[in-house]
C-alpha cells in the first residue's frame, strides 16, 4: 500500500496552546499538537493514489490540498503526537482502498410478478369505484 515510516517523515508537526479549561497549566505549555501534511509534494504516494485521495478527503483538504489534523485530548505533548500519527496513518490507509463497482444485477421474477399483481389489484379497485353504464 504505502511505506508507513517513509509518509512519517512527510508530516510536519507544530506544538500549540490547548484552549479550553485547564487551570495555570494549559497557558504555560503548548501540548496540543497539529499536523500537516502536503499531498501533492509526497514522494512516497504514487500519482493514482494522490488522487484517490484528493476525491476522498476533498472536504477535509485546503485549497493547496494540504491536511490539517489537530489533537488536544491530553495534557502531553508526546501523547497527543502520537494519537494524531495514528489517526493520520488509518485516515489515510481507509481512504485509499477504492470502491467497489456495484454489479447490476436482474430483478428476480417473484418481484416483477409481485409488482403486477399489486397493479392489477389497483386497477380492478378502481374500475369497481365507477357507477355502472346503464344502457
Amino acid at each position: 500500500m504505502f511505506d508507513e515510516l517513509a509518509i512519517l517523515n512527510e508530516l510536519t508537526f507544530k506544538a500549540i496552546r490547548s484552549s479550553g479549561a485547564g487551570g495555570q497549566h494549559v497557558n504555560k505549555t503548548a501540548s496540543k499538537v497539529e499536523l500537516t501534511f502536503d499531498l501533492e509534494s509526497s514522494k512516497v504516494l504514487s500519482e493514482e493514489q494522490i488522487e484517490l485521495l484528493k476525491s476522498n478527503l476533498e472536504t477535509r483538504l485546503t485549497k493547496a490540498f494540504v491536511l490539517i489534523m489537530q489533537c488536544g485530548e491530553s495534557r502531553s505533548q508526546h501523547k497527543n503526537k502520537t494519537i494524531i500519527i495514528s489517526r493520520f496513518l488509518k485516515l489515510i490507509s481507509t481512504n485509499l482502498i477504492p470502491e467497489k463497482e456495484r454489479i447490476p444485477t436482474k430483478t428476480p421474477r417473484a418481484v416483477v410478478r409481485k409488482r403486477l399483481t399489486n397493479k392489477r389489484k389497483n386497477s380492478e379497485k378502481k374500475t369497481n369505484r365507477k357507477p355502472p353504464e346503464l344502457e
